[in-house]
């Protein structure tokens, strides 16, 4: 077996999700529990956890799935079921798709590439290339092949942010290249200061790291932060410096929850604002069909944008997009609804609007009501979520704790995680699965769970956690 796949690790499909999965088998076989049902909190997987699909997303995409109901003689019928906007738009995607089940363009359907381009122009008001515009089976897939073609040998440093998402250091020792981690500031709200990059930067390259890339996730995954546009300005800068090609996450640019101060600012549309002298600053920014308030994380719909990229690159990313024909038909519909969707006029809209208010609404209410709880822990302290879907709380542990936890070969968060588990049917994700400062515990958990439910929820983690600390006393 390759070594390199026997390196990678990755937290959140780990440990406690099998364990957990095992625990919702025994449940379904009747194997009786002190809780009924396995919460899957591990993961931003919306819809697992009864999240809402929306309407006319779904509609599009079921008229797509069969075109007979498309037919002269079903139009009746049709007309009774399926609001007429939807029924066009399926037409319209139908007629520049031909089937579903055919491949398509290596770097997705032309028509869907070129209303991604028109939603980046809306975002940010500059111009967007559709030849620049890859689509992808989820964002993971186009990290994947960015990280891939920058990795020219083992010494070529990655920059990665600490705490980070697993797909990144997991992908980096796939690749075997080499992770040049910079630490996030939990005491500033998980703030990012330029004088970390340069300490990071300096220490790889004097240890043989040729570094060539910075990845930024903005808002952040596990930590929830949201970037002001100066330090955004900032970064930029830095890269530009350090000649770095900026990787830019922007996956959760709607899941932001204070917009009146911390706004989503993407970094093409930062970088743009900053003038000719960067017009040689490359950037490749991501974008997902599995976040937000679409959360359709199965149908696996993404892509990524490159800015300033030379096109002699484009050929070898479009190569190696090829190798894989193309990116599944399904995303590349959902990508094409959300980046278009019912305006208002359209028949739909009025519905449209009023489901992602309310699933908006909703996860603004449970991130407080998350971190509240956390907070009146003892022994743990949590920084609000500006954005994304995660809390990312840091938990004190005793030496008694610390010393059972190397007694069971565990890390001590992961010891009080799979705790948790096991006394709630709560799965979350230790710290230490993601980086953390040295001498730190953290775990992060989705705030997913059905809102009717939290209450429930919220008891159940604050009866285990005082247990926990009762036999575990300092």
């Amino acid at each position: 077996m390759n070594p390199l796949v026997r390196k990678v690790e990755y937290a959140v499909r780990g440990a406690l999700p099998i364990r957990a999965e095992a625990l919702n088998a025994e449940i379904k076989a009747g194997v009786k529990h002190s809780f009924d049902k396995v919460v899957f909190c591990n993961i931003g997987n919306p819809q697992q956890l009864n999240q809402k699909p929306v309407s006319f997303f779904r509609q599009v995409a079921s008229l797509c799935e069969n075109p007979q109901l498309l037919a002269a003689e079903n139009r009746e019928l049709l007309n009774k079921l399926y609001p007429s906007d939807a029924i066009a738009r399926a037409e319209v995607l139908l007629k520049n798709i031909g089937s579903i089940g055919a491949y398509s363009h290596s770097k997705g359907v032309p028509y869907v590439r070129e209303n991604v381009a028109k939603f980046i122009e809306k975002r940010d008001g500059y111009s967007a290339n559709p030849d620049h515009i890859f689509l992808t089976q989820g964002a993971s897939s186009g990290v994947q092949t960015l990280i891939q073609t920058l990795t020219q040998n083992s010494s070529v440093g990655i920059m990665i942010p600490i705490p980070q998402y697993p797909l990144y250091s997991a992908t980096i020792s796939l690749v075997d290249a080499t992770p040049v981690p910079y630490y996030l500031n939990e005491e500033e709200n998980w703030g990012l200061s330029i004088q970390d990059l340069e300490q990071s930067i300096q220490d790889a390259r004097q240890k043989g790291a040729d570094v060539r890339a910075l990845v930024i996730i903005n808002p952040g995954n596990p930590t929830g932060q949201c970037l002001s546009e100066q330090n955004i300005r900032d970064i930029i800068k830095f890269c530009h410096k350090e000649r770095l090609v900026l990787l830019a996450d922007e996956v959760y640019q709607t899941n932001i929850y204070i917009p009146e101060s911390r706004p989503f600012h993407s970094f093409k549309k930062v970088l743009r604002s900053m003038g000719e002298d960067y017009n040689d600053q490359e950037l490749v920014s991501f974008h997902s069909t599995s976040k937000g308030m679409v959360g359709e994380c199965g149908r696996r719909g993404g892509y990524f944008e490159c800015v300033n990229i030379e096109e002699s690159v484009l050929e070898q990313l479009y190569k190696i997009a090829s190798i894989s024909l193309c990116p599944n038909l399904h995303g590349q519909i959902m990508v094409d609804l959300m980046t278009n969707p019912p305006v208002e006029g359209d028949v739909s809209y009025a519905q449209y609007t009023s489901e992602i208010d309310t699933i908006y609404e909703s996860l603004k209410r449970r991130a407080i009501q998350l971190a509240f709880c956390f907070n009146s822990l003892e022994g743990v302290t949590c920084n609000a979520a500006e954005g994304a879907m995660y809390l990312f709380p840091q938990i004190k542990l005793s030496p008694k704790a610390v010393e059972a936890a190397h007694k069971a070969n565990m890390a001590p968060d992961a010891f009080y995680s799979m705790a948790m588990l096991e006394a709630t049917g709560v799965c979350v994700v230790p710290g230490s699965g993601f980086g953390q400062k040295t001498g730190t515990w953290h775990f992060r958990s989705t705030f997913l769970p059905e809102e009717h439910l939290f209450d429930d929820f919220c008891s159940k983690i604050e009866a285990f956690h005082n247990g926990f600390f009762t036999k575990y006393r300092f």
